[in-house]
């Protein structure tokens, strides 16, 4: 990411970030728009599928799950 640092765009770059199934607690990699706001938290892209079978929906709030 030294690439877009100081850049106005690198806010609106997806973060790659870890967080646990719900359901099972396996670790999965999910990728995370973070909010404008300072107190916003950040918001899953894409659906994420765990092996498990449970699906993280896109728009999720990365409030509701536990970060690793």
């Amino acid at each position: 990411m030294a690439l877009i640092d100081g850049c106005q765009e690198g806010k609106h770059t997806p973060r790659l970030v870890e967080v646990k199934c719900p359901s099972c607690g396996e670790e999965l990699e999910v990728f995370v728009k973070m909010g404008g706001a300072i107190s916003e938290t950040g918001r899953i892209v894409s659906d994420e599928k765990c092996p498990c079978g449970h699906v993280i929906a896109a728009g999720t709030s990365l409030s509701e799950l536990e970060e690793v």
